[in-house]
């Protein structure tokens, strides 16, 4: 394989946007707007030139490379703190069960609650693979590798790990969750108050939605129908992120009801199982098939790569997958099984 995945740097910018153009909106994390994406793309060159391990603030841009082509296909991006400028809102469905003596009945309401559980953590975001490219592994390089650069730096990152997943829209962009809820507050559309979202963050219309528990019974039957359901485009994304151990503990996105699932990151099956090991030889692949990954901050490169195993427990890799990653003999690598 060809690809691999590597820092984001500001002249990835026009191949970021033209697949920013492609997502078809409610992409937060990856808007078709050029300051908003120039903007990302400084903070990302700056994350990685940060000195010091803690876990801070930043926003971390990968691209998936084909540097033989230059020819730039897929985007993920990795967060170290989530709420640490701004509160980070999500909806919790909840359940309240009450009992009537008299009419000797039980009744069971689901609330949605405005909260900030999430705050603190790290986030996996922004995955986006060219529609010409959804196939052959490559999106599961895309999202491994980001556990496999937190795994690197670990001390950036918090103890646990969320994802959002788009929210089930309409063709026309609009979202029953948001028409049925955030939109009653806001003289917004979907779309409008997406585009504004992705450009100036999620604290202003956040922070004037209403605070008191929303009973889930006075919302329509065509919100209720996509609370906590992926957009059919994230459906793969989510199994992926379940297959890490992922899971959803009730908490929705408070503008389109999307997913927000979560894993402990020491948990996540890539941190957990993927192990340090040396290139001890160059040459002809082998048949194991492996996630492999390595460098610190800009110099991280990660690639699926054809390896054997010698008679002293070290990895030999292909001329090819040695070019991707930009190591030698005695080089160390970070590999998990495919």
């Amino acid at each position: 394989m060809s690809f691999r995945v590597r820092p984001a740097t500001p002249d990835d910018f026009d191949a970021i946007y033209e697949m920013a153009k492609l997502t078809g909106g409610g992409f937060t994390n990856l808007p078709a707007d050029k300051g908003t994406l120039v903007q990302k793309l400084a903070r990302s060159e700056d994350a990685f030139e940060r000195v010091g391990d803690e876990q801070g603030d930043d926003c971390y841009i990968f691209v998936l490379e084909d540097p033989k082509a230059k020819l730039i296909r897929g985007t993920c991006q990795v967060f170290g703190k989530v709420g640490s400028t701004e509160a980070f809102y999500s909806y919790h469905l909840s359940t309240l069960t009450q009992w009537s003596p008299e009419l000797g009945k039980t009744f069971r309401n689901q609330l949605l609650t405005l909260t900030t559980d999430l705050e603190g953590s790290s986030e996996v975001g922004g995955l986006f693979l060219h529609p010409g490219m959804r196939a052959g592994g490559l999106g599961l390089l895309l999202a491994r590798s980001r556990y496999l650069f937190i795994k690197q730096h670990r001390a950036r990152f918090g103890d646990r790990v969320l994802a959002e997943l788009r929210g089930v829209m309409d063709e026309g962009g609009n979202s029953p969750f948001w028409d049925a809820l955030a939109g009653r507050f806001f003289d917004m559309s979907f779309p409008e108050a997406d585009a504004f979202n992705a450009v100036n963050g999620t604290r202003f219309i956040a922070e004037l939605m209403p605070k008191s528990p929303i009973y889930v019974s006075l919302l329509p039957d065509s919100a209720k129908a996509v609370m906590g359901q992926p957009h059919p485009t994230g459906r793969a994304a989510l199994r992926m992120l379940e297959g890490e151990g992922f899971e959803f503990e009730r908490y929705i996105d408070i503008f389109d009801g999307g997913p927000t699932v979560t894993c402990r990151t020491d948990q996540i099956r890539t941190v957990r199982e993927s192990v340090e090991e040396k290139v001890v030889a160059i040459g002809e692949g082998g048949t194991i098939r492996m996630l492999l990954a390595t460098g610190h901050l800009k110099g991280f490169r990660s690639c699926l790569g054809q390896v054997r195993r010698t008679e002293d427990g070290g990895l030999q890799l292909s001329t090819e997958t040695a070019k991707l990653l930009e190591v030698s003999e005695g080089d160390t690598v970070l590999s998990v099984s495919r």
